[in-house]
């Protein structure tokens, strides 16, 4: 049977540990040298590393009927800044005003995290096997790790990616926890537009091409203000995936479900783009 055990990385970049759950298949504990594909799913603003362990059932059917391979799937627990880190370096300092100070929450998962990972479970330690996907928050997170850490990773599954261009709408969470902070400012334009998948996808290698699928609902996020149009979250969403298919070496899909901003939508979503990873050419 597969397993979810928790489990800790020890940390010097953010101090303490990394804390998270890994999904282990079925047959993982037979000691037959068999090294596994890798997937890093991000949580969501305020939610915790438990958020995507619901998704076992999911990853046991779609591994037992063949539609995916045995991986073994990461869920890291994001505190950071409130549990709003957005999982960039925040330069946000907290003096004054009553918010958390930032963490190179970035910094820990990408070269903390994942080589933990590699050398004490039994991961194939290569780009082409490793994924990274997440929800809202997490999609952001996602798709900034995909574009910005080629080497690490492959695949991104964005799913209700929380981004914004060119600039996050005025009631965000990403204005009012410091992620983009820089001293003792919460909120600093230009290091979001430095962090921001814009300058991501300028940078871009093509020699290490990536895979972006991208899902949103219809009626999820909804401004009720026509000007604010723009940051609805099927047209972000929609406005990344035309942005990235124009990018050489990324390759990308964009799907739109019915529903909000919710797991009846992530569920589905998170199926749909497991089995169009299989399908990729490895």
């Amino acid at each position: 049977m597969s397993q979810l055990v928790d489990g800790s990385a020890p940390s010097s970049v953010v101090g303490g540990s990394i804390d998270f759950t890994v999904y282990l298949p079925d047959g993982y504990d037979v000691p037959d040298g068999i090294r596994y594909p890798s997937l890093y799913l991000l949580h969501g603003r305020g939610d915790t590393m438990s958020g995507w362990a619901h998704e076992a059932g999911a990853l046991d059917e779609l591994i037992a009927s063949g539609a995916v391979p045995p991986l073994v799937v990461v869920m890291p627990d994001a505190p950071w800044s409130e549990r709003s880190s957005f999982y960039v370096d925040s330069l946000f300092t907290g003096s004054g005003t009553g918010v958390d100070s930032g963490a190179a929450v970035e910094t820990a998962l990408t070269t903390e995290l994942v080589p933990y990972i590699d050398s004490h479970y039994r991961t194939l330690d290569v780009r082409a096997a490793r994924i990274v996907g997440g929800n809202s928050m997490g999609g952001a997170g996602a798709v900034r790790y995909a574009l910005t850490h080629q080497e690490l990773f492959s695949v991104a599954i964005a799913l209700s990616p929380a981004v914004y261009v060119p600039s996050p709408p005025s009631e965000s969470s990403t204005r009012r926890y410091g992620a983009y902070g820089v001293g003792d400012r919460l909120f600093d334009q230009g290091r979001y537009d430095a962090l921001n998948y814009p300058a991501a996808l300028a940078a871009f290698k093509p020699a290490l091409p990536v895979h972006l699928f991208i899902g949103v609902g219809d009626r999820e996020s909804v401004h009720p203000m026509p000007e604010d149009a723009i940051h609805d979250l099927d047209y972000e969403a929609a406005t990344l995936y035309n942005r990235a298919k124009r990018v050489p070496g990324l390759t990308a899909e964009f799907r739109v479900y019915g529903g909000g901003h919710d797991w009846l939508l992530w569920d589905a979503a998170f199926r749909d783009a497991l089995t169009r990873w299989a399908s990729l050419p490895h």
